[in-house]
């Protein structure tokens, strides 16, 4: 799980796009923390400092805490714009974030043991089906990634949500069937000599005939 991270905050006192605008201009980020079944606060945020935690990684996967006129508030991340030219954020929404509460993230999954794949040893390519899997989670037991390993697997095999171990209180959105994570895909000239023979088994074949 992600160390959780301190962000201070100020309350904005007007919404919309001008207030907006006018709250960027001063180097900070517009935001609303919501949920909880509590009304939703706009507040104003250091640029520089969500930068860097979007940049950092795990942004949408880590508690925070915002000082927001010396009230704490524990938040997740659930959503952030971009500029779509300068590629800087515009905008974050918050989710309060009670104690005991269960989430539903995309926990992103890494991929181990390459190298002792038979199927990448021989050529073959990991055929990424899910970079992240929707779960639900406890709020104190947020995973940083999942963990597929590799090992052992050749061209033509898949792994499964099945094959990956999941966490302590950890499950899956989709529980009616096994999805596929990934495959390993035979090489592109391996498709194409195996594509060759069977378009020349089916002339034999009509010749024959």
């Amino acid at each position: 799980m992600s160390e959780t991270y301190e962000l201070k905050a100020e309350v904005r006192d007007r919404v919309g796009k001008g207030a907006a605008r006018a709250v960027r201009r001063e180097g900070k980020i517009p935001a609303v923390i919501y949920g909880d079944k509590k009304p939703p606060i706009p507040i104003a945020l250091s640029a520089n400092e969500v930068t860097k935690k979007i940049h950092g990684g795990g942004f949408l996967t880590t508690i925070a805490t915002l000082d927001v006129a010396g009230e704490r508030i524990r938040v997740i991340p659930k959503d952030y714009s971009l500029d779509p030219v300068k590629d800087f954020p515009v905008h974050v929404d918050f989710l309060r974030v009670a104690e005991g509460a269960t989430l539903v993230l995309e926990v992103p999954v890494h991929f181990i043991n390459d190298e002792k794949s038979r199927g990448i040893k021989r050529g073959g390519v990991l055929n990424v089906v899910r970079h992240a899997v929707e779960l639900v989670v406890p709020a104190d037991a947020i995973p940083d990634a999942l963990t597929a390993d590799l090992a052992g697997l050749d061209i033509g095999d898949s792994i499964h949500i099945s094959h990956v171990t999941l966490p302590e209180g950890v499950r899956p959105t989709i529980t009616d069937r096994d999805f596929t994570i990934a495959t390993i895909a035979a090489p592109a000239v391996l498709r194409e000599v195996e594509e060759e023979g069977a378009e020349g088994e089916a002339e034999g074949g009509e010749s024959e005939a």
